[in-house]
């Protein structure tokens, strides 16, 4: 059986709660509270349940995104696709079992398959009415970056992501917060050398978006859920494969797919400077280096909780 719709694992940790399970979040956040329409973005990429998925890459990988609004024609919402459900399809979860047992691995045939079976059917959604705080709690605590927005008639209105609020948030002088402390040690990485799929199958394992790469310790490059969208929405993964055997292309070096630059910040470095960094770069994380070791990485959610909840940590 494919479990087809379920939503992202919860793997974060409550770092930013109160002792009740709440946001704790800081002051000033509510003297910026207002209707989420605020921070929405209306311009949105879209797809019909039937749209290929080879297609929902292409659209992921030609607009530079990493979730759409999967929509019926009266435009009301039928589920949501994110960069990591293509991941689980493609090779890295209980979704690549489809791939298997429906396709025998033919690549052409599987990148043919509908949206509406990788797609998260009734993801977690806000309306325009709904109040910015209680978006951003409703995405602390299910753990998930992006929520679509609807109307008052049940119709897709926009949608609104961890990035979104980083720039809403974000303060131009600092805040007091260091990236030390809303950084993410002991960071999981891979081999330069492992294979694709093994790098996909780790992302949807621990519910993981990027991993560093390595060699010798050292880092190497980053491969992301965005990066093996790439792969498969610019066609490269046609090329690395002769028989049509979806195997083939996963079995390629890491590295062949990764970012091999990568961006890193001072781990003293104020939160309020790393998120302009990031939205300067348009990346979504940075990793924390000392002394040629990796000691940290810190994320776009990371930086967020670390503005929103400043001087409010218990």
């Amino acid at each position: 059986m494919y479990r087809s719709g379920s939503r992202p694992r919860r793997v974060e940790g409550y770092r930013w709660l109160r002792s009740d399970g709440t946001p704790n979040f800081s002051d000033h956040v509510y003297r910026r509270e207002g209707s989420i329409v605020r921070v929405a973005k209306t311009d949105l990429k879209t797809a019909s349940p039937t749209t290929p998925v080879l297609e929902l890459a292409e659209t992921m990988t030609y607009n530079n995104i990493r979730s759409i609004p999967v929509i019926n024609s009266r435009l009301e919402l039928e589920g949501l696709v994110l960069a990591t459900n293509i991941v689980n399809y493609i090779g890295g979860g209980e979704l690549y079992n489809i791939v298997v047992e429906r396709h025998n691995k033919n690549i052409y045939s599987a990148l043919r398959e509908p949206a509406s079976t990788i797609m998260i059917r009734n993801p977690i959604i806000a309306y325009t009415t709904d109040k910015i705080t209680s978006v951003i709690e409703k995405m602390i605590l299910e753990g998930i970056g992006v929520v679509p927005i609807l109307d008052e008639e049940n119709k897709i209105y926009g949608i609104v992501t961890e990035r979104d609020f980083v720039e809403y948030f974000a303060e131009k002088e600092e805040i007091g917060v260091k990236v030390s402390e809303v950084m993410s040690k002991n960071v999981i990485t891979i081999e330069r050398d492992s294979i694709l799929k093994k790098a996909a199958e780790t992302m949807i394992k621990l519910g993981f978006r990027r991993l560093p790469v390595v060699e010798d310790d050292k880092i190497a490059g980053m491969i992301t859920a965005k990066d093996i969208v790439r792969f498969i929405g610019d066609h490269e993964i046609f090329k690395k494969t002769v028989s049509g055997d979806i195997e083939e292309a996963l079995n390629i070096p890491v590295i062949e797919v990764a970012n091999k630059f990568v961006y890193t910040i001072d781990p003293l470095a104020d939160v309020s400077r790393a998120a302009r960094y990031m939205m300067e770069k348009g990346i979504s994380s940075l990793l924390i280096v000392e002394d040629e070791k990796l000691v940290g990485i810190v994320t776009e959610r990371d930086i967020l909780y670390g503005i929103l909840t400043r001087g409010k940590r218990e």
